[in-house]
């Protein structure tokens, strides 16, 4: 633009030069007012070219692109009209555009994986509950038998619960909700509380549970803390054999609390291992054992938030190794 002014000066002079040896001034004038008149009026065609094909197509395809993802449109995608080198600021607008809708589908994509899952892990147990309790309408039901389908109602409501009590808490940790507060913590003490705590249920299996466990503190979030111990425990008790061991150890290695749980459980495959951290990823595809696998994705979602690391080790009909490291001398 600012050539095309200048441009319409320079003709200006040249023309007022060209008309001034003349002795009409009124010719002059005229001439003079007609070729101004000419040049701005090319300048202005020239300007309203350029703004079309670098502003207002580039807009349009923006806004276009906009009122499609607020439709639920996600598979928009924009291309920059020059090379990545020459980006411009539309071109820059167009990719982050693109990066949204590729968010907002991936978002979009869980959301659906996530109310299918949900709705797939609470059929199973809202059937046993219609089934069982319609059979024990029969007056005539043995008591042996009663009893036992009151078990299959207890179990499956457990387990509604469970399911139920682990989305609330995996969305309060994706959202914030759950606030750690951070405080000294004696993990041999925590972790010998939580090895009682599951008591019943490990005699139940007739497990023998071994602790090899040094004085260790940390500072860290008790509540977050809990929620690792608990699912990595009921996992190891889970995947046991009848009769097993546990292993569960905690040692300081290069300042950082270093705790473990072994299982000698069925072990899972490499393919398995890649995925184990995944919501509603449950290796036993014939849910032989109760699960819904939101458990090992609430674990690994508080150790992202508390910024320490968890690792797997396994190997099929071998059992599993969870690790957790956290560090030591954390601020408050």
């Amino acid at each position: 633009m600012f050539f095309l002014v200048a441009a319409v000066a320079t003709g200006s002079v040249l023309v007022y030069d060209a008309v001034n040896k003349t002795t009409d001034e009124t010719v002059t004038i005229i001439v003079i007012t007609c070729v101004i008149f000419s040049l701005a009026l090319v300048c202005a065609v020239v300007d309203m070219i350029r703004r079309k094909y670098t502003v207002e197509q580039p807009v349009e395809k923006i806004l276009q692109a906009t009122k499609e993802i607020a439709q639920g449109e996600f598979s928009v995608r924009l291309t920059p009209r020059h090379t990545y080198k020459r980006y411009d600021q539309y071109d820059l607008i167009m990719e982050d555009i693109n990066d949204m809708a590729k968010q907002l589908s991936k978002a979009e994509e869980m959301k659906t994986d996530f109310v299918s899952n949900v709705s797939h892990e609470l059929k199973t147990p809202l059937a046993i509950l219609q089934n069982y309790s319609h059979a024990l309408r029969d007056k005539n039901l043995p008591e042996e038998t009663r009893d036992r389908y009151l078990g299959e109602i207890e179990s499956a409501s457990k387990r509604m619960s469970t399911l139920v009590t682990n989305i609330l808490n995996l969305n309060k940790l994706e959202n914030q909700q759950l606030k750690p507060e951070f405080a000294p913590i004696d993990l041999k003490e925590m972790l010998i509380n939580t090895v009682l705590a599951f008591e019943d249920v490990i005699d139940g299996k007739n497990l023998q549970p071994v602790c090899e466990l040094d004085d260790v503190s940390v500072v860290s979030s008790y509540g977050y803390l809990e929620l690792i111990w608990n699912n990595l425990l009921s996992n190891a008790i889970k995947f046991s054999d009848e009769g097993g061991d546990i292993i569960i150890s905690l040692q300081e290695k290069n300042g950082y609390a270093v705790v473990s749980v072994r299982d000698f459980g069925c072990g899972m495959s490499p393919e398995t291992g890649k995925r184990i951290f995944d919501r509603f990823y449950q290796g036993d595809t014939s849910h032989a054992q109760e699960g819904n696998g939101l458990g090992l994705a609430i674990v690994k979602r508080v150790i992202d938030l508390l910024g320490g690391e968890i690792s797997v080790e396994s190997e099929l009909c071998q059992g599993s190794v969870f690790s957790v490291k956290l560090r030591v001398d954390q601020d408050l």
